[in-house]
């Protein structure tokens, strides 16, 4: 299961970086390159409930092996025959990436329930440090020769197979069929969804085109629930929908995501802003950006690893309240302490570390918080959240950006961080009180919590 996650670290964390130079080689515009992008995020958007359905109606290793042999021939094409054709078809099979860890989960709870919390928590922190592995793997790379880097993920992609091939199946039970129908509506939606929140800054927040999609994913996504609820093999169970405890950890997970995620190219703009020119920022290179990136998810990992240990003493809502908590207090510190480097760092670390922990307690409260047949959809539903929460912070704060420009120049104003830091803040403060009204089945059925030691998941 590690390295199956470790291709996803690397498929997520190598290409983004490498785009300005590929594209430059390739003479592919700041437009293609950014369209390329977007490709990603949509196909991200798309394929994660679609696979995740599909996992629990066809089998969890099923799909995790179609899954995994998308992302590793998207890997090949693009570094064999590098154009601008094969990296927008090369980042739509990259996207399969998404249905890696719901399936995983869907395996893990059904062959080794015992090892639930201690194996989600290893699988984040080995997709934390591959992301930040994967970007200075392909960045030194791709120092003397731009495309080189673009095989960054092709022999982990190999190791990653080999995995598929030997895992065992999920006993997980199946049964259902899939709506095809919904199927068609939630990705209409989501495609239009994604495509405001990613373009709506460059076309305008009240341009026609952005109303119209914006209006088009409402109406979309609002027949599709009305679809679901009335059909007998909904695509995704509303039901589900409606539980509290996956409702309150989505919700968590959209918040903490927001600024987490989100503020990720907000935070290589500011470690690079030079100060003769701007008043504020770090004037540091592209690998000492890298290698700060990478000391934030070493961070996150050591989250991730702390998380099964703190949940046994402090309990699942302490937990997921002290992760939102710290994502608060390390965009507040941002907002205070940034004239140094040492004190920027020291507030980005404890939003990494923040990262490892809400990602580890969210995956594995939303698998515990559905019966087992529903498990992938569930954590998928979970991914979903996770993917538009850092969208949309990252669409608040590029309009931050944008409305603070420094007159006569390009440059961003201090003062577009400063908001952007602030809506991070407030945005994780409503996740912490979110969190506060979680309630674990331990507190609300003691014979849950019984089960659950005997099982070994509180050990």
């Amino acid at each position: 299961m590690a390295f199956v996650i470790l291709l996803s670290g690397i498929a997520q964390g190598y290409l983004t970086p490498l785009l300005p130079a590929v594209g430059l080689s390739l003479h592919i515009s700041t437009v293609g390159q950014n369209n390329i992008y977007l490709l990603s995020q949509v196909a991200f958007a798309v394929m994660t409930p679609l696979l995740s359905r599909l996992g629990d109606l066809y089998g969890h290793r099923r799909l995790l092996r179609v899954s995994i042999a998308m992302v590793a021939g998207g890997s090949l094409l693009i570094a064999v025959r590098p154009s601008t054709v094969t990296l927008a078809v090369g980042v739509v099979l990259q996207g399969a990436v998404v249905g890696f860890f719901p399936l995983l989960v869907g395996i893990l709870r059904s062959r080794a329930p015992e090892r639930n919390r201690s194996g989600i928590s290893l699988l984040v922190g080995v997709l934390l440090l591959s992301i930040g592995v994967g970007g200075l793997v392909a960045g030194a790379l791709s120092e003397r020769h731009a495309e080189a880097g673009l095989w960054t993920a092709v022999p982990v992609a190999v190791l990653a197979v080999v995995a598929g091939i030997v895992l065992p199946p999920s006993d997980a039970p199946r049964g259902g069929r899939f709506h095809y129908g919904a199927a068609v509506l939630l990705t209409a939606g989501l495609v239009a969804l994604v495509l405001v929140l990613a373009q709506g800054s460059a076309w305008g927040w009240r341009a026609p085109r952005t109303l119209a999609l914006a209006v088009a994913a409402v109406v979309l996504l609002a027949i599709w629930v009305t679809v679901e609820r009335r059909s007998a093999n909904p695509l995704v169970s509303v039901r589900m929908l409606s539980n509290p405890r996956l409702a309150v950890v989505s919700c968590f997970t959209f918040c903490a995501s927001f600024g987490t995620i989100g503020f990720l190219g907000a935070n290589a703009l500011f470690l690079g802003a030079s100060r003769s020119a701007t008043g504020y920022g770090m004037d540091l290179g592209p690998q000492a950006i890298a290698t700060i990136s990478l000391a934030m998810v070493t961070a996150g990992f050591a989250g991730s690893a702390l998380t099964p240990r703190l949940t046994r003493r402090l309990g699942d809502r302490a937990v997921l309240a002290s992760a939102g908590g710290l994502v608060a207090l390390g965009f507040l510190g941002m907002i205070l302490f940034h004239g140094t480097l040492t004190q920027y760092v020291v507030c980005a670390l404890v939003v990494g570390l923040a990262t490892g922990l809400f990602e580890s307690i969210t995956r594995t409260l939303s698998a515990e918080a559905v019966a087992e047949q529903e498990t992938a959809l569930a954590v998928g539903l979970n991914e979903l959240a996770l993917s538009l929460g850092a969208a949309i912070g990252a669409a608040v704060i590029g309009a931050f950006f944008a409305a603070h420009v420094k007159a006569g120049s390009t440059h961003i104003a201090e003062s577009g961080y400063l908001w952007g830091w602030g809506a991070c803040a407030v945005i994780a403060l409503a996740g912490t009180a979110l969190a506060l009204r979680y309630r674990s089945p331990r507190e609300t059925n003691p014979a849950h919590g019984q089960h659950l030691a005997q099982s070994g998941e509180l050990t």
